[in-house]
């Protein structure tokens, strides 16, 4: 019988992690207090208040896989920006090409040679010929929804219940009980309701796909290969081959999210399992931290928008932006491409990342707990089931607030930062085996203690 987390322990340690986290973090403390007066929620960006203390750690500085505070402590970086960071901080190749380009023009919307290496190195990892470059893999996404609709005459589009596609507004969608598409729980200012724009299926679910596609609406299916957002969420044996094949079979064009998924190797899971989507977007890592995104296609799709768009009014059609493209981010993706997120590299990381899981589990089964540990190449993830979700509900029933909170939060004043939102780990080229055995003796503690 697996054991049962006492609730009354687990507050008590709770609180002791609390008081730590306040003796250890003072000029934090003293930081977040001053930027409140300025900033909503004391922070330049809302997500960085969810984080399990009292405030947000305010770093000095960061590189390889350690970021070190302002109060001079020292972390072991698993969460490495949410993947922005998933090159390791500030890699040396990544840094040099920045302050080269630095010199010689940040941006001027003309290209630079830059462009089209890049455009060859991403076309050789997944295998799409033709590519456009944006800020952000949430700008990808929603301009590539727009040129779906352009080809196909449809307004629909299909996303997984519990997806994350960045701040697109048709992807925050979600099933009720009864099968509805409905906005998804912390939906801000849903412009219309998100069944004019969306059909919302189940990962994993074929049969729900194909019905929801039967209706002759939909322009495009977006989906990532594996959930990452909810929680880590493995297709099942065929699914994605069979998503293709409805796709085609109903007109839909397929969209492939990779911008997490790349966890699995150079060119993510669209290399690793030979899909063929007529779109493919990402962002995040693949730049070091340099905000980019970039969408690329088939030979198909872009004569199809080439003979659809007037040149003379591309620039106002709601595809591109004034900064896309500049020359820093793309001499920063050209580095980061070619000498950091390297064949080498990734099978270096996705070793680590077996090596974090396996600690993982070595203590979930030492201490008989009703957990399981997902594992996505360079990442893992535990959660407070005995087995793999199939679908994001899933995902999003095993979670536990309070133990995520206290969890963080202990790993934290321990030296170690997982991933703010559920409880993933990254490897980078940067991290050791000396850090990834850190965390499985600081988790294997936890533990106990817990238990104890």
């Amino acid at each position: 019988m697996s054991k049962q987390i006492d609730r009354t322990r687990l507050a008590e340690l709770r609180k002791v992690e609390e008081e730590r986290f306040l003796a250890n973090h003072k000029k934090s403390g003293e930081a977040f207090a001053d930027s409140q007066k300025v900033m909503h929620e004391g922070v330049p960006m809302s997500w960085m208040a969810k984080w399990p203390g009292a405030h947000p750690v305010f770093v000095k500085e960061a590189k390889g896989a350690k970021f070190t505070d302002i109060d001079g402590n020292t972390y072991i970086d698993f969460c490495l920006g949410d993947t922005g960071s998933m090159t390791g901080h500030s890699p040396d190749a990544t840094v040099a090409a920045i302050k080269r380009q630095a010199d010689i023009g940040i941006t001027s919307m003309l290209p630079t040679l830059d462009a089209a290496i890049v455009s060859k190195e991403l076309a050789a990892r997944f295998g799409l010929p033709k590519w456009q470059f944006t800020v952000t893999a949430t700008d990808a996404n929603r301009h590539v929804i727009r040129y779906c609709r352009l080809i196909t005459g449809r307004s629909k589009i299909i996303v997984i219940d519990r997806c994350y596609h960045g701040s697109v507004d048709e992807t925050f969608a979600t099933l009720d009980d009864a099968g509805n598409t409905v906005k998804r729980e912390g939906n801000l200012g849903a412009p219309v309701d998100l069944a004019v724009t969306t059909r919302v299926v189940e990962f994993n679910d074929l049969g729900a796909m194909e019905t929801a596609l039967k209706h002759g609406d939909v322009a495009a299916i977006l989906m990532e290969p594996a959930m990452t957002n909810v929680g880590i969420v493995l297709p099942e044996d065929g699914y994605l081959y069979a998503v293709q094949e409805l796709a085609k079979k109903y007109g839909a064009l397929l969209i492939i999210d990779e911008t997490h998924t790349i966890s699995v190797g150079p060119g993510g899971m669209t290399q690793d399992l030979g899909l063929k989507p007529d779109f493919l977007t990402i962002g995040k890592a693949i730049a070091g931290g340099i905000p980019v995104g970039t969408f690329g296609m088939t030979e198909g799709v872009a004569d199809s928008i080439k003979k659809l768009v007037e040149l003379e009014i591309i620039d106002t059609g709601g595809i591109g932006s004034t900064l896309a493209g500049n020359a820093m981010s793309l001499a920063a993706m050209r580095a980061t491409l070619s000498e950091v997120l390297t064949a080498a590299a990734f099978k270096e990381m996705i070793a680590l990342g077996d090596r974090w899981s396996d600690g993982v589990d070595a203590a979930i089964a030492e201490f008989d707990l009703d957990w399981h540990c997902n594992r996505l190449g360079a990442r893992g993830e535990y959660i407070f089931k005995g087995k793999a979700p199939r679908t994001g509900r899933e995902a999003a029933e095993s979670g536990d607030f309070e133990l995520e909170q206290y969890i963080h939060l202990r790993l934290l004043n321990d030296g170690f930062l997982l991933t703010p939102f559920h409880n993933m780990a990254l490897m980078s080229p940067a991290t050791t085996a000396a850090d990834v055995d850190a965390h499985t003796a600081a988790f294997r503690a936890m533990c106990a203690d817990l238990v104890s």
